[in-house]
């Protein structure tokens, strides 16, 4: 890194970064090589490149659960992403990581996710299993290094390799001999992999792990939330749950007269409070077990450094298994996202039949492509849209307006 951009990070960037934290001047640099910046470090630009991306904005108009008709005060997949990074860079702070690469890992990790939510995957993915089938978080890469199509130099936003690699590696490496083996690898990142190199078989740096462990305690905590707003649990039914249940009778015994809205606020703030000090108690144990001296030290310790405590990590379990019966699996929910993936198929199959139908610039040369690559760019099309746009186009190509109630 050059003299002006290693002063300026010396002077003016985060201090007392951790032996086993990211550094920022020794990056392992991007795919297309840049200058240094005078003013911000790698992780930097790749954090503020993520922020004035176009797939940043749709994460706004993106089901997290619940879709835009049923009312604007529940999380979409943009509320969601902030929150994770809020709490990833509370973390990064407590064990004095890189907090801009840190943060730049929590606000692109559902890049790919498509319109409404993981119903929407479902559709795709069914759709394109005879061609490496669809996974988000290999298109949240395909969307940072190919699909983003606005700087003159390079396809792509050009991250770095931290960064890249967070992304891919946040819940852990893909390959080898700690790898989880229920899924294949999709082929996207493969074939990144192929040509850039992500050491897939190796823990990412605590950076990403942050990242990863931020996500499950937004989840848990805000699922619940909108869950109790949207009238499908009460606040009794949380009482079952090990943690909201013991923090629930904690504020109604300290507050016994507080309205219902104040008590869910309340119950939902100390919620995120207790799993990101379990994070950081449990966390910093491990790595005075491990004791890491570097950022590679992390990547090859052989498990995941930031954790849950074995008791946390059994309440969240429980959490996510009374979300899934309670509210993913409710019958309400589960009428819209039957009808969102019927929708997103019906769009995949007419696109197939009538690619010409796409908008100009995806549908450029079509006729060319071979079936796979053809279902690819539908699929990168689709992906891309917001549940209002997929509602458009469904509406233009079908003329009739899907029942997403």
């Amino acid at each position: 890194m050059g003299g002006t951009a290693q002063a300026f990070q010396t002077g003016c960037g985060q201090i007392g970064r951790a032996a086993y934290a990211e550094q920022p001047g020794v990056s392992r640099g991007r795919v297309v090589p840049e200058s240094d910046s005078p003013t911000r470090t790698p992780f930097q630009r790749d954090r503020d490149r993520i922020v004035h991306s176009a797939a940043f904005r749709r994460l706004k108009h993106k089901t997290q659960v619940f879709v835009p008709y049923e009312g604007d005060h529940f999380r979409t997949r943009l509320t969601h992403t902030i929150e994770v990074s809020q709490i990833a860079r509370a973390l990064a702070r407590a064990f004095r990581l890189d907090e801009d690469l840190t943060e730049a890992v929590a606000l692109v990790h559902d890049f790919g996710h498509t319109p409404f939510g993981h119903a929407g995957e479902r559709a795709l993915d069914r759709r394109m299993q005879a061609y490496g089938g669809f996974e988000h978080n290999a298109q949240s890469l395909r969307i940072v290094t190919t699909l983003e199509s606005r700087y003159a130099d390079f396809d792509g936003l050009n991250l770095a390799f931290e960064t890249l690699e967070g992304l891919v590696k946040h819940n852990g490496p893909l390959t080898g001999p700690n790898a989880a083996k229920s899924h294949p690898v999709p082929r996207p990142i493969l074939d990144f992999d192929a040509s850039f190199p992500l050491g897939l078989d190796r823990f990412a740096d605590l950076e990403a792990q942050c990242a990863a462990i931020s996500d499950d305690i937004a989840y848990n905590t805000h699922d619940l939330d909108d869950g109790l707003r949207a009238g499908l649990i009460n606040l009794c039914d949380i009482e079952e749950l090990d943690l909201a249940g013991s923090i629930f009778r904690d504020v109604r015994e300290r507050y016994p007269g507080l309205d219902h809205s104040r008590t869910v606020h309340e119950i939902m703030r100390r919620h995120i409070t207790r799993l990101v000090e379990d994070v950081i108690g449990t966390t910093n144990a491990e790595l005075e077990r491990a004791a890491p001296q570097s950022a590679d030290a992390v990547r090859d310790a052989g498990r995941q450094l930031v954790r849950f405590s074995e008791t946390m990590e059994r309440a969240v379990t429980q959490t996510r298994h009374f979300l899934f019966r309670k509210v993913y699996r409710c019958e309400s929910v589960m009428r819209v996202m039957c009808e969102a993936e019927r929708v997103v198929e019906a769009l995949f199959d007419r696109f197939v039949e009538r690619p010409e139908l796409m908008p100009r610039d995806w549908a450029l040369g079509v006729g060319d492509l071979a079936d796979d690559k053809l279902a690819r760019r539908i699929a990168d099309y689709l992906s891309g849209m917001t549940d209002t746009y997929a509602i458009a186009e469904y509406q233009r190509l079908f003329d009739a307006v899907p029942q997403l109630r």
